[in-house]
C-alpha cells in the first residue's frame, strides 16, 4: 500500500498557498510586461554551512517533489486570491492552468552537501519556476537541518541505535517531517505514529511516568505493563527510585526483561549503576535505553557508558541549535526572450555583506583522492573535466513536469551512509571546525 496516495491528515489538496505574496506579484508584473516565459533557471544552494559544522544533508527532496505535484490553483484557492485582491484577473486565469512544466535536477536526497553546492536546480520559465521558490525552500531549509543534526547524533551513537521522540516538542506537521528526516540521517524508530504511517518508518514506544504513577505501587505498574506487552517490554524505572525499580523490574519481567529506560540524573553514572545490577540479577541481555534532552555532545559523552540506544527529542526537531540550512533560492540565467531557442544569460545579484551569488547554469562534482577520499567539492559552469565526467552529483528529477522517480526512504538513509563514509574521517569530528572540503569554482 502506498500511503502517499491515501491523502492522509499530514498532507494537504494543495500547496499552492504555501508561498510568499510577492511570488505572485512577480507573477502579475512579469505577465503584464511580457518577461514571464522567459526561460530561466533557479538555483537552490547555501553560502555557508550553520557555524562549526563540517557538512551538510541533504534531506526533503522527495517531499518537494510532492509539493510541486501538488501546487495547484483550485477554485477556493482562487476564490481567495480574488477576494483579497492579491493579484488581478488575468493573473487569476493564468494561475487557474498552472502545472509546473519544467525540469528539476538536484543532489539525491541523502547526499552531502558544501557551502555553494548547487543542491537543486529549476529550469523552465520564470512564471512556473517563480512561484516553487517558498515551498522549495520551506522543506529543503527544514529537513536538511534535521538530518543534518541526525546525522551528528548517529556518528556520535557509534552505532547503537537512535530513536526519534521530538513530536510533542514542534509543530504536529513538522514532526512528521523531522521523523523522516531523522530516519535519512541515521536514526533507526521513530515515536510518531503519523511518520509511520505516512513514510514506513519503524515505530516504537512502551509507557511514560504517568503510567506508573497512575498505578497504587510501582509494582503494579510493571506488572501490568508486562501482562500487556510481554516480558520483553521496556520498562521506565526512574520514577521513585531507580535502583528499587530495576529490582523490581527483574522480578516482575524475570531475566527476559527487554529493557529499562533512563530519564534523568547523571545518566553516565547512573547506567553504570544500572548495569552492573542487571548483570548481578541475572539480566545480561536486558537493555539500557537513557532519554533526557540528550543532543550529539551528552550522547558523545556517555560512548564509554553501558548504554544500548538512546532517545532524542528537542535537540533534534530544532536541529541541535541549527533549525535551518539558510538555504537560498536565485536566479542564475535567464534567456533575453520567450523564444525557447533564446541562449540563456548568466545573471548574479551584485551585494556587500556576504550575499553575492554566482551566475550561470552550474553543474557539480566531487573529486576523489587516489584512495577514494573526497577531498574537493567542484562546480562549475561551462564544460565539465573529463576527470569529473563520473563523479557529478546533480541527478533529473523531473522533466517536463513529470516526476522521474521516487526512491523508498531506506534507499536514501543507505545513501547517506555511504556518502559519510567517503568523507574524510575529520567530518565527523564534533568539534568545530571549517568544511571537511573546500569548495572550488572553474
Amino acid at each position: 500500500m502506498n500511503t502517499a496516495d491515501l491523502g492522509l491528515p499530514v498532507d494537504v489538496p494543495s500547496t499552492a498557498l504555501f508561498t510568499d505574496q510577492y511570488e505572485l506579484t512577480m507573477l502579475q508584473a512579469a505577465l503584464a510586461a511580457g518577461t514571464a516565459e522567459r526561460r530561466s533557471v533557479f538555483e537552490v544552494f547555501t553560502r555557508r554551512l550553520p557555524e562549526g559544522r563540517r557538512y551538510g544533508v541533504v534531506a526533503g527532496t522527495g517531499r518537494v517533489l510532492d509539493a510541486v505535484e501538488n501546487f495547484r490553483f483550485d477554485a477556493d484557492v482562487l476564490g481567495f486570491l480574488r477576494e483579497n485582491g492579491i493579484v488581478d484577473e488575468p493573473t487569476l486565469k493564468w494561475l487557474a492552468s498552472y502545472r509546473f512544466g519544467g525540469d528539476i535536477w538536484g543532489y539525491p536526497e541523502g547526499e552531502v552537501y558544501f557551502p555553494g553546492s548547487p543542491i537543486l536546480r529549476v529550469e523552465g520559465s520564470f512564471a512556473e519556476c517563480v512561484l516553487l521558490e517558498t515551498v522549495i525552500l520551506s522543506i529543503l531549509n527544514h529537513d536538511s537541518a534535521i538530518a543534518a543534526a541526525a546525522s551528528r547524533m548517529a556518528s556520535a551513537a557509534g552505532g547503537r541505535p537512535l530513536i526519534e521522540m521530538g513530536a510533542r516538542r514542534t509543530h504536529e506537521l513538522a514532526a512528521v517531517a523531522a521523523a523522516r528526516a531523522a530516519y535519512v540521517g541515521g536514526f533507526a524508530t521513530t515515536s510518531d505514529l503519523a511518520a509511520g504511517f505516512r513514510y514506513g518508518i519503524p515505530t516504537v514506544g512502551t509507557s511514560a511516568h504517568a503510567f506508573t504513577l497512575l498505578h497504587d505501587r510501582e509494582r503494579d505498574a510493571f506488572q501490568a505493563q508486562v501482562n500487556s506487552l510481554g516480558r520483553g517490554t521496556t520498562l521506565l524505572v526512574d520514577t521513585y527510585d531507580v535502583t528499587e525499580a530495576v529490582r523490581m523490574a527483574v522480578e516482575v519481567a524475570g531475566p527476559e526483561l527487554g529493557a529499562v529506560r533512563i530519564d534523568s540524573g547523571d545518566l553516565l553514572l547512573v547506567a553504570h549503576r544500572v548495569r552492573q545490577q542487571l548483570d548481578e540479577l541475572g539480566a545480561r541481555d536486558t537493555r539500557i535505553i537513557v532519554t533526557s534532552d540528550l543532543d550529539e555532545y551528552a550522547i558523545a559523552s556517555l560512548a564509554a557508558a553501558p548504554v544500548d540506544a538512546y532517545g532524542v527529542g528537542t535537540q533534534l526537531v530544532t536541529g541541535s541549535g541549527h533549525p535551518t540550512c539558510s538555504m537560498v533560492y536565485k536566479l542564475v540565467a535567464r534567456a533575453e526572450s520567450a523564444d525557447p531557442k533564446a541562449p540563456l544569460e548568466a545573471v548574479a545579484k551584485r551585494s556587500t555583506g556576504g550575499k553575492t551569488s554566482i551566475g550561470g547554469r552550474k553543474w557539480a562534482a566531487r573529486r576523489l583522492d587516489e584512495r577514494g577520499v573526497a577531498e574537493a567539492e567542484v562546480i562549475g559552469t561551462g564544460a565539465v573535466p573529463v576527470a569529473l565526467a563520473d563523479r557529478q552529483l546533480l541527478v533529473e528529477l523531473v522533466k517536463g513536469g513529470q516526476v522521474l522517480s521516487r526512491e523508498p526512504l531506506d534507499a536514501v538513509r543507505d545513501r547517506h551512509t555511504t556518502s559519510l563514509a567517503n568523507l574524510p574521517l575529520s567530518a565527523t569530528q564534533l568539534s568545530r571546525g571549517e568544511p571537511v572540503i573546500p569548495t572550488e569554482y572553474i
